[in-house]
């Protein structure tokens, strides 16, 4: 096509633009070639005249058309450049939310920094055996294409992941290994795939860490093998590592972090046994703290810390290992905490001998402090002749220091890798493997050094290999199809290579210069200059003589010299690391004894003598450059690479920030440009990139096509006819065997004729019928036109004639109403006028006013002011005085507050020695009492006195009075004086008096605050007693509202018996998956180790042992399960193991005897309870009463001990009578062996009764205890509360009867809240049981059908009643009823006995006398029982080889359905009236493990599942309809009743029979399955129901010949019309072999669960069928499933209800998706779906043409809002792997046994009718 017709009026280009890189635009005028300017128009409608020429400014881009747009494949595009690529992934990434998007045979993913729920096990379901491009693209389908090519064509397979850091590749390799262990599970229980997955975390731990651009940057390369089997199950993995980040262990740069597992243990330092590494906070330590942020956003280190020692423990890596790794962890931390203090000199340094990190440094390593402290500071220099210990600088000891700390780290992850390794190793046979490639990608920075140099040498080597296999495929696919071949050039970056490792090249060169003693890297830099200097691939830059330029294939990258040298010799002194040699740990030794040991074996030339010292010469000369060493590794890399199938995945950053789903296109060109995508776009566009099938051409562009050439049979012809025509350049198109080939842009030209043609055909349709329309539309306007004139002149005569009535009206009105507005306006005017005068005079007088009232304010004001000053005056003078006077006193407060401290502390003092409070207080009682006493005496004592002393002063002053008329004055002195001496005693006795008031006011003082004290504790505990009433109350309520709501709770209660169920039903499935996988192995085993002659079956256990362990229902008697125990002492416990039914009688009398304990022990725990809540009460008049029940029940008790000796002497007794009888009849060995087995049942017995009577006993023991206690607590509370009111009452007076009051308050109202509390709790535990029972009732009842649910409640509320009458009797009656058991045992083994002797008779007179035979025989004849098969016990084998093993279903086809089962239920019927129950044990289990091994055998037949699971399920219903229980014989006929079971309850055998009909249910749902699963997709989604309605859309992924089987002949193509014949065949297979309706329906809805699962998921991922189209095929396909139900009777079977998700995702695809309405529709439209379904389905939906619009973002945001309410789950996709739970109806069957015929083709004459 000339240019002309490319670039034409409306077409769109891309050109250049510097922010989105490339922009969209449209062409406004015709381009004509030689123009040198092209008319565009921008997106937002702003013109531009864009320049054009021949060489600088090419012609732009074209677009591709929009229906392209979003594809899944990149070289699906028509046009195939730059900006095609970048819009495609755009579209894809934003408005899709797709992350991942192929590029031929590169898958494209992009981090969308966000968790995706698209790696549940689910979509690995989906993905498993899909081909290459049927899906949409993820990672998983580049896993299962690997997994596919390894099984099929046994090749090894390779997933190279790379990118940029950041870009997602860890996680896309950990997601690609997640796949294989899932899909490649190990065959055996090793879990060899979950120690894969588990090397995960530790390698991540260890290896990544927080860059600027990553937070879990991977620094390390690593390629890691998984081994497979023949089988292709995962039996090993390895792993090998390529250059990892030493320098990083030493420095980080702003914002980035150290290595993980730093700061996961200084996080974990806490942890007791890490209390020795001596680590605190990784900001305290030099190698964590350098980027200054030492955590990352969502993730918890210690929580890491803990999974990578789960993951350590999974390896199998020892604890002991793992400690020392720690430590060599920590140490490597303390090192670089290590202080290197400098000298004067400058040239020598010194370390501390107290830094604490060097001693936890040489501690946690093992080695001597003193030797790492010197050549720390020191190294060695060792000549020919002599050895030179020199110091280093500072500097130059923390380089070594550092370099140090780096080689540690580098060895203990090399050691870590190689233990990940070993216990990923296995000693089974490699078959073949995929190796995983999680390789760092292209990087370029600011600063370039030598790890982006080896880096970026690596994306070389790669790269290199990524174009010759891109061109290998290329160059098969056009072979294949014999297609003329012509070479494509493509870039080869092998100069670039060589410039790199040849001879002479850059890493020669930088090897030759590390040899040099004085390199440096400048010398290095020059001689790179002189050296490559003509390379096209090696630049000098301009402005440095130390940086070098490489032309990479992605970019050119400036290189800094500096560091170069260092970083390859990676030097560390040696004698730094023969002291690390010298470790105490072997783990350290052994780190790096390692190199040592394997350095001798590389040189012949090396002659190891361990007996001399010699001391050792240094290796530098003979150790390999880091270059060198990564030279060899990656060479070894690219051999194991060349020699696999690679697969690549191309990781993208879409963004610096770090933003989900934010795409910046120029970092996205510049990724795509490092990692190949654009060569691999650029090989192709020049080839042919567009490739259809010939159907696929033809069902597209028929449209295109004549009449004659559509109906023409050869497609081929009529597909090379019209491109003939159509495209009339030859080389545009090429046709090959299967496909036409297209060059790039030749699809969108057909697209556009298409696109012509249906406008013009649109066009043309639409003239006609708008000309039709218009004509309709005229021809309505006219006759409406004449209708609307006629009454319209009407309406206008009238309207006039009425206009001039108004007008005359009007007139009037205005008159009136001018008149009264201007009268209103004069009015309104004077009244204006009046109010402004008035306002105007009251203004001025306010005026005046305001004035006086200012000079009289400003009076007040002056007259206050001046108060006030004299006021504060005053007020200051007294503040003066009052804070002297503050001081003064606080003075004294202070010596009188610490005088009261320290009172205080002697009062705390003694409140600490009395701990009782009422010691205490009667103690001060005490005191206060013999303090008042005394008071009281001395008070007495001075009221004498002064009484005394007053009559003696009277009496005196008499005498004085007396004497002075006849005394001198030398007695009146005398006098005077003794009157003295007794005022002195006077004011003596005075002062003692009122010392002891205060004594006595200080004591009451203190007894006062006491109370006080005790009175606020009541007051807390009344608020408490509050509190809790209130919680009691509203427990109350709780408990109403619980009542309230049990109905609401069925539906949920239904649910959980679902969900139980389905529990249950899939422990069933896995047990029966586990003896399954057991068998395999079993017989695997027999396989592989043959031994001649026979061997016995090394499990002489039945298979069905396991099924016993079910839980039994049986209610048999107790002499059965002593019948047991008598068989087991036997038989031995190896052969009674295999017999079901007695396992299953003494599992039963466990179970007995183990209820009957607890019960037991019930009641005493009751009568504990009883007794203790008696002990915290006051004795009460009751207490006569229990001591009378007590003495009853001690009578009791002595009448049963009285009555169990009787009993014993009668069996005493009568042992003596059978031993005589069998002494005087000693010949007879049948009545000996009898009475052997009648001896040891009665053994057993008596033990049994003995058990029960020492029960008793301790029962008793327990209540005569628990009485004695009560009694002794009683005694103690009478003796001790009197002598406390005693004592209060003489101590306190009045104060002791309030205390009094208070505790006798307290103790009633705590005694009343136990009595409360109690009484609830006790109410709530019977309210929760009785719910429970109700329950468990009702989910029972749910179960049953409507007339078994009558019945079941009836029968229920009996039980209810006997159940409440037996719980009202006490112990006592229990033992009664056990007692007459076992009298009546006794009376049924006495009627054996007695038997025996008749038929030991009857035997001797046979042998006497034939005759008496015969009419025995006769007599038994007689009686007909019919429905009954007699066999005898040696023809047990061949019944059931005959109607089990043997049998076809065909065969019984035209008999009685299910008719193996009623011969074995009539075999059982006649065992069972024999009263052999060794015979219906063995023929029970024979059937059970007939059945299974037929069911192993024909494990995907799906008849002979039908067929076996129609004859157990009838087997089950038999055994419970002749059972003889009431509930299952309310349907029986008279006769069916007489043939009910006599003597066996065969209820143990019914649930291993239920659980066998289970496992057969499922064993039919996977056959089932695995026929329908491979024909769902295509007749759902892929096939034409409706023809020509699906278009075909331009081709998405262009499928590889490698991803289909060639082998098949391709996939195979179903209809929906096999799809329901095959479901057809199932239900009438199932009808045929008289299958339960109930058990069909819930087949078939199982099966339509797993077409709904399948097609939904389906749907899910694949693009090109979420069209309108395929909605309306799913719609009518649908539709046709639920014909095909209401054609079978199945639609109430709820199988139609499951396909209501893919019905509303067909009608969501037909549904209208523009407005706010649709959403709302859409919204309550879409109930089964979830949320993210719906927005997959939206963003996955395609059109079909261009005249369709695509959904819009806002539309789907507006989806997203409208469904935030919802609670949906987060998976995407459903589980195929859901199963409904299984329930077996009871349907008893009309048939009666006695008219049963048995064909004679069934070999079964050996059966007799009885």
């Amino acid at each position: 096509m000339s240019v002309n017709e490319l670039f034409t009026k409306f077409t769109r280009v891309w050109i250049p633009d510097p922010e989105d890189v490339w922009r969209s635009a449209e062409i406004t005028r015709d381009y004509k070639e030689g123009e040198s300017v092209l008319h565009l128009k921008l997106e937002d409608e702003t013109p531009l005249e864009y320049s054009v020429g021949q060489k600088s400014n090419p012609l732009p881009f074209l677009r591709n058309p929009d229906i392209l747009v979003g594809e899944n494949d990149l070289t699906a595009l028509s046009y195939l450049h730059e900006p095609a690529v970048l819009h495609n992934l755009r579209v894809r990434f934003l408005e899709s939310n797709n992350i991942y998007t192929y590029c031929g045979i590169v898958l494209v993913a992009i981090n969308p920094y966000e968790q995706l729920q698209i790696y549940g096990e689910e979509v690995i379901n989906a993905y498993t055996g899909q081909n290459m491009g049927d899906m949409d693209p993820h990672i998983f389908a580049v896993a299962e294409e690997a997994y596919k090519q390894m099984a099929r064509d046994e090749r090894n397979q390779s997933i190279i992941v790379s990118g940029e850091s950041g870009a997602g590749k860890t996680v896309s390799a950990k997601y690609a290994m997640r796949f294989f262990a899932t899909v490649g599970g190990s065959a055996n229980d090793t879990n060899v795939e979950e120690k894969v997955l588990a090397s995960s975390p530790i390698m991540e731990a260890i290896g990544n860490a927080k860059t600027t651009r990553n937070d879990n940057s991977s620094r390390f390369g690593k390629y890691i093998q998984i081994g497979f089997s023949r089988h292709y199950h995962i039996i090993g993995a390895n792993m090998r590592t390529y250059l990892l980040e030493k320098s990083r262990v030493v420095f980080q740069a702003e914002d980035e972090r150290n290595y993980h597992i730093f700061y996961q243990l200084c996080a974990s330092a806490s942890l007791p046994e890490f209390k020795e590494l001596s680590l605190t906070s990784a900001e305290d330590f030099t190698y964590t703290s350098l980027g200054e942020n030492i955590f990352i956003d969502g993730v918890n280190d210690a929580e890491d810390f803990q999974k990578t020692r789960e993951a350590f423990t999974l390896l199998g890596i020892k604890e002991n290992n793992q400690s020392s790794i720690f430590q060599i962890i920590a140490s490597i931390l303390h090192l670089g905490n290590i202080q290197i203090c400098s000298e004067r000199d400058g040239e020598s340094c010194r370390i501390s001998r107290d830094d604490v990190h060097l001693q936890a440094f040489s501690r946690l390593l093992g080695v001597e402090q003193q030797q790492m402290q010197h050549w720390l500071c020191h190294r060695k220099l060792v000549t020919a002749s002599e050895t030179y210990v020199k110091n280093m600088s500072s500097r130059q000891a923390e380089n070594a220091r550092d370099a140090l700390a780096k080689h540690i780290y580098a060895h203990m992850f090399d050691w870590i890798v190689e233990h990940i390794n070993k216990s990923l190793q296995t000693s089974s046979k490699q078959h073949s493997f995929i190796g995983v490639l999680d390789i760092y990608g292209f990087e370029t920075f600011e600063s370039n050094s030598f790890e982006q140099f080896c880096i970026n040498y690596a994306n070389e080597k790669l790269q290199q290999q990524f174009n010759s296999h891109v061109f290998k495929l290329e160059q098969e696919e056009y072979m294949k199809e014999q297609i003329p071949w012509t070479l494509i050039d493509f870039y080869d970056n092998q100069p670039c290579i060589d410039l790199i490792e040849a001879r002479l090249g850059i890493l020669d060169l930088l090897d030759e210069e590390c040899k040099v003693p004085k390199g440096t890297d400048q010398n290095w830099a020059q001689k790179l200059y002189k050296q490559n200097s003509s390379s096209a691939h090696f630049q000098k830059p301009r402005m440095s003589n130390t940086s070098f330029i490489i032309n990479h294939f992605a970019d050119k990258v400036e290189y800094q010299c500096e560091g170069f040298l260092e970083k390859n010799r990676d030097t560390v002194y040696e004698e730094q690391i023969n002291i690390l040699k010298a470790s105490q740990f072997q783990l350290v030794a052994d780190l790096f004894h390692e190199k040592d040991d394997v350095a001798p074996s590389k040189s012949s030339r090396v002659n190891v003598r361990a007996a001399k010292s010699v001391p050792k010469t240094p290796n530098k000369e003979h150790r390999k450059t880091v270059g060198l060493q990564f030279r060899s590794s990656l060479n070894l890399l690219m051999e194991t690479l060349n020699a696999t199938t690679p697969h690549y995945v191309r990781c993208i950053k879409p963004n610096d920030l770090k933003e989900s789903f934010s795409f910046d296109s120029s970092r996205a060109v510049q990724q795509l440009r490092a990692c190949g995508v654009l060569e691999t776009i650029r090989i192709s566009a020049a080839g042919y990139p567009s490739r259809w099938t010939y159907p696929d051409f033809f069902s597209r562009y028929r449209v295109l096509m004549k009449k004659s050439d559509v109906t023409s049979s050869d497609k081929k012809q009529v597909c090379r006819n019209l491109l003939e025509t159509v495209v009339k350049e030859p080389d545009m198109f090429q046709f090959g065997k299967t496909k036409i080939f297209f060059r790039a842009g030749q699809v969108a030209y057909l697209e556009k004729l298409r696109a012509d043609k249906f406008r013009a055909a649109c066009i043309k349709i639409q003239k006609t019928v708008r000309g039709w329309l218009q004509r309709v539309r005229y021809a309505k306007i006219r006759r409406s036109a004449v209708i609307l004139q006629r009454y319209g002149r009407g309406y206008l005569a009238r309207r006039f004639a009425e206009q001039l009535r108004l007008s005359r009206a009007a007139l009037i009105c205005q008159k009136q109403f001018r008149m009264v507005r201007e009268r209103r306006s004069f009015l309104k005017v004077r009244s204006a006028v009046v109010t402004i005068q008035a306002f105007s005079r009251g203004m001025f007088t306010r005026r005046i006013y305001h004035q006086f009232l200012l000079h009289h304010r400003a009076m007040i004001i002056q007259k206050c002011v001046r108060g006030w000053l004299q006021r504060r005056k005053f007020r200051r003078a007294r503040d003066a005085a009052v804070t002297l006077q503050c001081a003064y006193r606080r003075v004294l407060a202070k010596r009188r507050l610490k005088q009261m401290k320290i009172e205080a502390r002697s009062a705390e003092h003694l409140k600490k020695l009395n701990t009782g409070m009422e010691n205490k207080i009667v103690q001060l009682q005490r005191k206060m009492d013999e303090q008042s006493k005394d008071l009281r005496s001395q008070n007495d004592q001075l009221m004498v006195t002064n009484s005394g002393l007053g009559s003696e002063v009277t009496k005196l002053q008499k005498q004085l009075e007396h004497l002075r008329s006849q005394q001198d004055e030398g007695q009146l002195a005398s006098l005077q004086e003794e009157l003295q001496r007794l005022r002195e005693e006077l004011q003596e006795a005075h002062a003692l008096r009122k010392k002891l008031q205060e004594e006595h006011s200080t004591e009451k003082l203190r007894l006062h605050e006491r109370v006080e004290e005790l009175e606020t504790e009541n007051s807390l505990l009344k608020t408490e007693k509050d509190t809790m009433n209130q919680k009691i109350l509203q427990q109350s309520k709780s408990i109403e509202e619980d009542d309230s709501s049990v109905s609401q709770r069925e539906v949920s209660l239904q649910s959980e018996l679902d969900a139980e169920r389905q529990r249950y039903q899939n422990l069933l499935k896995e047990f029966s998956r586990m003896e399954q996988r057991y068998d395999n192995l079993k017989e695997e085993l027999s396989l592989t180790k043959f031994h001649p002659g026979h061997r016995r079956n090394p499990s002489n256990v039945s298979s069905l042992e396991s099924d016993s362990n079910y839980p039994s229902i049986s209610t048999s008697e107790v002499g059965d399960t002593e019948d047991s125990i008598q068989l087991v002492e036997e038989m031995g416990v190896e052969k009674a193991a295999m017999d079901i039914s007695l396992f299953m009688k003494l599992q039963k009398r466990v179970r007995e005897l183990e209820q009957e304990r607890k019960r037991l022990q019930a009641n005493a725990d009751k009568m504990e309870e009883v007794a203790k809540r008696k002990n915290s009460e006051v004795r009460s008049p009751t207490s006569e009463q229990e001591t009378a029940d007590l003495a009853y029940d001690n009578l009791k008790r002595q009448e049963l001990e009285s009555e169990n000796k009787k009993l014993k002497n009668d069996l005493n007794e009568l042992r003596k009578t059978m031993a005589d009888r069998v002494s005087q009849n000693g010949s007879s060995n049948e009545l000996q062996d009898g009475y052997n087995v009648l001896l040891s049942q009665l053994r057993a017995a008596n033990e049994e009764l003995d058990a029960r009577k020492e029960e008793v006993l301790i029962l008793r023991t327990q209540i005569v205890s628990a009485a004695q206690q009560q009694e002794r607590s009683e005694h103690i509370s009478n003796d001790t509360e009197p002598v406390d009111k005693d004592e209060a009452l003489k101590a306190y007076h009045g104060l002791s009867e309030s205390k009094k009051l208070l505790e006798a308050q307290l103790q009633s109202q705590s005694r009343q809240h136990k009595d409360e509390l109690e009484a609830l709790h006790t109410q709530i535990e019977l309210l929760k049981a009785d719910i429970e029972k109700k329950q468990e009732i009702l989910n029972y009842t749910m179960s049953l059908s409507p007339e078994a649910q009558v019945e079941y409640s009836v029968q229920q509320e009996i039980t209810r009643l006997t159940n409440d009458n037996l719980d009202l009797k006490e112990l006592v009656e229990k033992l009664e009823k056990n007692e007459r058991k076992l009298k009546k045992q006794l009376r049924i083994y006495m009627k054996k006995v007695q038997e025996l002797e008749v038929s030991q008779a009857a035997v001797q007179a046979s042998k006497s006398n034939p005759e008496l035979t015969r009419q025995v025989t006769v007599q038994r004849k007689e009686k007909d029982f019919e429905g009954m098969l007699e066999y005898n016990k040696e023809d047990e084998a061949l019944l059931v080889k005959n109607l089990i093993a043997d049998i076809r279903p065909n065969s019984v086809s035209a008999t009685v359905p299910c008719l193996p089962a009623y011969i074995l239920f009539m075999c059982i019927r006649h065992a069972d009236y024999i009263n052999d129950d060794q015979k219906v044990a063995a023929l029970l289990t024979s059937t059970i493990n007939a059945i299974k091994k037929v069911l192993k055998k024909n494990n995907d037949d799906f008849e002979m599942t039908s067929f076996w699971l129609a004859n157990t399920s009838r087997l089950l219903h038999c055994l419970k309809q002749y059972s003889g229980d009431e509930v299952f014989m309310t349907q029986n006929t008279g006769k069916q009743n007489e043939h009910c079971l006599k003597n066996f309850d065969l209820a143990e055998y019914r649930q291993v029979l239920s659980d066998l009909s289970i496992q057969i249910y499922q064993q039919l749902i996977k056959v089932a399955e695995s026929i329908i699963q491979p024909m769902i997709v295509s007749s759902m989604l892929e096939s034409e129901s409706i023809p020509s309605l699906a278009g075909v859309k331009p081709m998405g992924y262009r499928n590889r010949s490698s991803s289909m089987d060639t082998d098949a002949g391709g996939p195979s193509s179903y209809t929906l019309e096999a799809l329901i014949r095959q479901l057809g065949q199932f239900h009438a297979i199932m009808s045929e072999h008289g299958l339960d309706p109930e058990i069909v329906g819930q087949v078939v809805r199982q099966l339509f669960n797993c077409i709904n699962a399948v097609t939904l998921n389906n749907l899910l991922l694949r693009k090109d069928v979420c069209s309108w189209s395929t909605g309306m095929q799913l719609r009518y396909n649908t539709s046709q499933m639920e014909e095909w139900l209401r054609g079978n009777n199945l639609y109430q079977s709820k199988a139609a209800a499951t396909l209501e998700p893919i019905i509303q995702a067909a009608q969501l695809l037909q549904v209208k998706k523009k407005t706010s309405q649709d959403a709302e529709a859409i919204c309550s439209l879409c109930t089964s779906l979830t949320t993210q379904q719906i927005v997959k389905i939206l963003n996955l939906y395609t059109p079909l043409n261009e005249f369709e619009e695509r959904v819009t973002v806002a539309f789907i945001r507006n989806i997203q809002n409208r469904l935030q309410e919802r609670n949906d789950p987060p998976q995407l996709l459903l589980d195929t792997k859901q199963t409904f739970p299984v329930l077996f109806p009871y349907t008893p069957s009309a048939l009666s046994l006695d008219t049963l015929h048995i064909p004679a083709s069934l070999s079964l004459g050996f059966l007799i009718r009885v």
